[in-house]
């Protein structure tokens, strides 16, 4: 994968996207696991959309996943602060900063 900006920008919404999908799947699971009826059968749609979704863009398997994961990342924790109300504290602020330089990393460092 040769990744430039005008690339990224392009697959930034489709990831942004999947992550999106994935997060309202786990959540959607979550409902279920708390007896709600709808929770299962919601997360089966949403996760299966998240995985035709997050295989779109024709990149390489291994740097699309670390991309994918940084945007995964920083989505849930904005989801979490939203609607969970969950505090961020120190740890996650700097093991999501890892996160994010891995995956700006696997995006504009192109190896000889």
């Amino acid at each position: 994968m040769n990744t430039d900006l005008p690339q990224l920008l392009r697959v930034l919404p489709i990831l942004v996207l999947a992550a999106l999908l994935e997060v309202g799947g786990d959540a959607a699971m979550r409902f279920g696991l708390q007896g709600r009826r709808v929770g299962f059968p919601l997360a089966i749609l949403l996760l299966t959309t998240y995985g035709l979704v997050v295989n779109l863009p024709k990149w390489d398997f291994g740097r699309l996943m670390g991309v994918y994961i940084a945007l995964f990342f920083i989505v849930s924790q904005v989801i979490a602060v939203a609607v969970y109300h969950e505090k961020v504290n120190t740890s996650i602020l700097a093991g999501g900063a890892l996160i994010v330089i891995g995956g700006l990393t696997l995006t504009f460092w192109h190896p000889q």
